[in-house]
C-alpha cells in the first residue's frame, strides 16, 4: 500500500518526496481532509449566493445551483492568493519547518478536522455558519496547542486580530448598506415591479430585474470563491509545507539567476540612498548584506552545496522573508530621502521577494477550485431554505434579493481586494436581514431565526478554538 501511493505522489506537480510509512498515509488523509473541507464550504457556503434566485424565481435550482458552482469554480482560478497567505500567515510555518514533520501532521489534522466537524454539524442543523470563522478558530486552536508543547509563538496575534476584525464588522457594514440600499430603491427608484412577492413557479421576474438577480448571484459565487476559496488555497499549502517544506516553503520555479538580477538595481538605490543620507549608513548597509543573501540564491546563502535540506530551506526563507519585509519598510521610510522612482524600485524589489514565499501552485488552485465547484451542487438546500424562507416573516420580494447579493458582492469583493477574509454567510444574511428591516421594521424580522444565527456566530469561534486544541493534544500523544 505504501509503495502504491509513493508512486502515486510522485506525478509532476508534486515531484519526488521522502515521506514513509505512516507519515505518508497521514499526508494523503490531510489532503483528502481538505478537499473535503472546502467540499462542505461549497454546499455549505455558497449556498448562500443562490438563495435569493431561487426564491424570487428568477433561476430554478437545477440552473442556478451549477452556475454558481462554475462562478466560484472561476473566482478561486484567478482570485490570486492575497487571502490565502493571510491565512497561512496565522500559525508558525517557520517554526513547523524547523521541527520534525509529525508536529506539522499534528497541527493540520487538529485544524482540519475541528474545521469540517463543526461546519456538518451546524449544516446538518440548517444553521448558516462561517466557514471562515471556523477555520481560523481552529487555527488558533491548533497555534495554542503548538505553544504549550513546544514554547513557540504559536499564534500570529497581529494578524489573528485583523481578520476578527474584518469578520466582526463585515455583516454589521453589511447590515447597514443594505438598510440604505433598501431604502434608496422604496423611497427614490419607487419601482412597483421591484417590490413584487412572486406567487406559484410560473411568477417570473420582468426581464430587467431577473437579469439584476441573474448578475448579483454570479458576483457572489464569484467573489466567494475568491475569497473563501483561498482558504482551501491556504489550507492545502499549509499541508505541503508541514509535510514537504524542502519542494513547498519557496517558490522552486524561479531561478536564482532571476532573483539576483531583480535585486541588483536595488544595490544601486541603496548607494545613492546612502550618499544621500550618511547618518543612516548602517542601516542602508544592513539592508545591502540582507540583499546580498536573498540574491545569492538557496546554496549562496547557507553555504551548501547538492539538494537542498530543510534547514537550507528554513534559513533561506527567512533571509528571504526578512530582505522583503526590510525593503518594505525603506519603501515607506520618511524618514530617509529617495527620488520617487528609487521608492517604486524597492517596493517593486519588496513584492518579488515576497511572491517567492507567498505563492501557490496553479494544480493547488486548480484542485480547490474544483472541490469547491462540485461541492457547491450539493447538499444546498438545507441552507438555501434558512436563507429565503426563515430569517424574514415574508417571502424575498425581488428588491429584497438584490440588495442583499449587492451588498454581499460588494463586501466580500472589497475583502478580497484587501486581502482579508470574510464570511459570506453572515454578510448575505445580515444583508437579507438589513433589507427585511428597511422594507417593514424589525417586525418582519424571524427572532428565531435570527437567534439560531447569532448564536452560531458566537459560538463558533471559541468552540473551534476548543476543538482543535482538544486533537492537538490527542494527536500529540502519538507523536
Amino acid at each position: 500500500m505504501t509503495s502504491f501511493l509513493i508512486n502515486m505522489i510522485n506525478l509532476p506537480f508534486i515531484g519526488e518526496v521522502d515521506l514513509q510509512g505512516s507519515i505518508l498515509l497521514i499526508f494523503f488523509l490531510c489532503l483528502l481532509c481538505v478537499i473535503g473541507f472546502e467540499f462542505v464550504n461549497g454546499f455549505h457556503d455558497t449556498a448562500n449566493a443562490v438563495a435569493t434566485v431561487i426564491y424570487t424565481k428568477a433561476l430554478k435550482p437545477m440552473v442556478a445551483v451549477p452556475w454558481s458552482g462554475f462562478c466560484n469554480f472561476m473566482g478561486v482560478f484567478t482570485g490570486g492568493v492575497a487571502v490565502a497567505m493571510g491565512i497561512l500567515k496565522l500559525v508558525p510555518l517557520n517554526d513547523l519547518m524547523a521541527l520534525p514533520v509529525q508536529v506539522g501532521a499534528v497541527m493540520v489534522l487538529s485544524v482540519l478536522l475541528a474545521s469540517i466537524i463543526w461546519n456538518l454539524g451546524t449544516w446538518y442543523l440548517g444553521i448558516p455558519c462561517s466557514s471562515s470563522h471556523t477555520l481560523i478558530g481552529a487555527m488558533i486552536g491548533a497555534g495554542l496547542g503548538f505553544t504549550y508543547f513546544y514554547h513557540g509563538a504559536g499564534v500570529n496575534w497581529g494578524k489573528a486580530g485583523e481578520i476578527g476584525l474584518s469578520l466582526i464588522l463585515s455583516p454589521l457594514l453589511g447590515f447597514g448598506v443594505a438598510v440604505l440600499l433598501m431604502l434608496f430603491l422604496k423611497h427614490v427608484v419607487k419601482a412597483n415591479s421591484l417590490f413584487h412577492i412572486p406567487q406559484g413557479e410560473n411568477d417570473r421576474p420582468p426581464l430587467l430585474i431577473r437579469l439584476l438577480l441573474i448578475t448579483t448571484c454570479t458576483l457572489v459565487s464569484f467573489f466567494h470563491g475568491s475569497n473563501d476559496g483561498q482558504k482551501g488555497v491556504g489550507l492545502l499549502m499549509l499541508i505541503l509545507i508541514a509535510f514537504l517544506p524542502a519542494k513547498f516553503a519557496l517558490d522552486s520555479s524561479v531561478p536564482a539567476d532571476k532573483i539576483a538580477s531583480a535585486l541588483a538595481p536595488t544595490q544601486q538605490v541603496i548607494q545613492r540612498a546612502i550618499a544621500a543620507n550618511p547618518d543612516a549608513k548602517p542601516t542602508l548597509d544592513s539592508l545591502s548584506n540582507s540583499i546580498a543573501d536573498a540574491g545569492a540564491g538557496v546554496f549562496g546563502a547557507a553555504g551548501g552545496h547538492g539538494d537542498p535540506s530543510h534547514k537550507l530551506i528554513y534559513e533561506y526563507r527567512k533571509k528571504i522573508q526578512s530582505a522583503a519585509k526590510a525593503l518594505s519598510a525603506l519603501a515607506a521610510s520618511g524618514k530617509i530621502q529617495m527620488p520617487a522612482s528609487d521608492k517604486a524600485i524597492v517596493k517593486k524589489a519588496s513584492g518579488d521577494l515576497g511572491k517567492l514565499t507567498d505563492y501557490a501552485p496553479l494544480w493547488v488552485i486548480a484542485t480547490i477550485s474544483i472541490s469547491l465547484g462540485i461541492g457547491t451542487m450539493i447538499g444546498w438546500k438545507r441552507i438555501v431554505t434558512t436563507i429565503g424562507e426563515k430569517i424574514g416573516k415574508e417571502h424575498l420580494n425581488y428588491a429584497q434579493g438584490a440588495t442583499a447579493e449587492i451588498t454581499a458582492a460588494s463586501m466580500i469583493g472589497l475583502a478580497t481586494a484587501s486581502g482579508l477574509p470574510v464570511s459570506t454567510t453572515h454578510v448575505l444574511s445580515s444583508g437579507i436581514a438589513g433589507a427585511m428591516v428597511a422594507s417593514g421594521g424589525t417586525k418582519n424580522l424571524n427572532s428565531g431565526t435570527l437567534r439560531n444565527i447569532a448564536m452560531a456566530w458566537v459560538l463558533t469561534l471559541p468552540v473551534s478554538i476548543l476543538l482543535a486544541l482538544g486533537l492537538f493534544f490527542v494527536f500529540h500523544l502519538f507523536v
